[in-house]
């Protein structure tokens, strides 16, 4: 019909531009611009190490306009995500606006992607509506996907490519936007971690991606660069992608492609958290493939990698464990500005101890083996 015409062309724009409402925005104040996921993003504003410790010591802001919202809601809502993830969205019954993060899966246990889904009832939606917040890269496999674990519930599946999102990040992030916006400060507040509030055509969550505390704000598309200017005024820092990446890396959280994808399964990627085997009588997709896999006995975990020797650790170098004859492979790595040295992401045979070696031009290095998370709330970890 007329709506599904109109809904296609709006994804034909959304695909062909690929370019968020912040782009000129972004040109104009100087960012370096880079393609990311098929869309022109900014890599940096000048020191990506500057951006970088902004965000651990006060205020940095990420443009990240170019994730994907969908809004399900209908009858079949809650079965239909209590099937589709792996996480159970029941936890999320009576707590308006609370968030939670989840793998969705395929039938042999991969990562489809990974997500935050929020509760949506509240003053003005009854229950059985929910946002998600899928990765930009894989957005039309996700939307596909969804669809097609659909078509059995009664359920709207809408994509919501108007809004833009941008993430304020830091120790300072909460009190810099509530000064820039007064007339959301009383319910931004109130906001518990993994928590978001409703306003208008405006939602903030009290999330990120930076190990540090802040919020991510969706908001229309053509009200992004008032905002971000007024946050640049008031002094948070424009970040790009390259910080958003340390900084990730640093706490210890995955990146779709990286630490998993649709080959490697939540029980060795450390998320197994994510999964809620409870109620068993509930299924998911790929709920029997990981129960599979736990019986016959994960062989690989998700380890963090520290090397305070000189060099750099990068993701694709090989990673040996003594006592195993398999090899394991980094996944993510990078200099940490917050510690001064490179750190990793690996994923290596269960057998690791508290060393290992990884393959760094040609040289066997020895590295230390930590937890896989680095730096939380601007404090080393390891």
């Amino acid at each position: 019909g007329a709506t599904a015409s109109a809904r296609s062309h709006v994804l034909d724009q959304h695909t062909m531009g690929n370019r968020t409402p912040l782009y000129d925005t972004h040109v104009a104040m100087g960012a370096k611009m880079v393609d990311f996921g098929g869309w022109d993003m900014p890599l940096n504003y000048g020191s990506q190490m500057e951006e970088h410790h902004q965000v651990r010591r006060a205020a940095g802001m990420f443009d990240v306009s170019h994730m994907t919202v969908v809004d399900v809601c209908g009858t079949h809502a809650k079965p239909y995500l209590q099937y589709l993830l792996a996480n159970d969205v029941a936890k999320l019954d009576g707590k308006p606006g609370k968030a939670l993060y989840s793998g969705m899966l395929n039938h042999e246990g991969g990562v489809v992607d990974d997500l935050i889904v929020y509760n949506r009832e509240g003053h003005f939606l009854r229950e059985g509506h929910y946002r998600l917040v899928v990765n930009c890269a894989t957005r039309e496999k996700d939307l596909a996907w969804m669809r097609e674990v659909g078509q059995d519930y009664d359920v709207e599946i809408d994509e919501r490519p108007h809004l833009a999102m941008i993430a304020v990040q830091g120790p300072e992030a909460i009190a810099r936007v509530t000064q820039v916006l007064p007339q959301y400060a009383e319910g931004i507040e109130q906001l518990s971690l993994f928590q978001a509030y409703e306003a208008d055509d405006w939602f903030i969550g009290r999330t990120g991606y930076t190990g540090e505390d802040g919020l991510e704000i969706v908001l229309p598309g053509e009200q992004a660069e008032a905002l971000w200017k007024a946050l640049a005024e008031a002094g948070v820092a424009p970040c790009g992608l390259g910080a958003r990446d340390t900084l990730r890396l640093d706490a210890g959280m995955n990146l779709y492609g990286h630490e998993m994808d649709e080959q490697t399964s939540p029980l060795v990627a450390n998320m197994g958290w994510t999964i809620a085997w409870i109620p068993e009588q509930r299924d998911f997709v790929g709920r029997q493939a990981l129960t599979d896999q736990k019986a016959a006995g994960v062989q690989d975990k998700l380890v963090g990698l520290s090397m305070t020797a000189r060099g750099v650790l990068r993701a694709g170098q090989r990673v040996r464990v003594s006592g195993s004859e398999r090899e394991g492979v980094i996944t993510s790595g990078s200099f940490s500005p917050t510690l001064g040295h490179s750190i990793a992401l690996a994923r290596v045979p269960i057998e690791v101890g508290e060393q290992c070696e990884v393959e760094l031009r040609g040289k066997w290095v020895t590295v230390s083996v930590t937890k896989p998370a680095f730096v939380r709330n601007g404090k080393a970890l390891i």
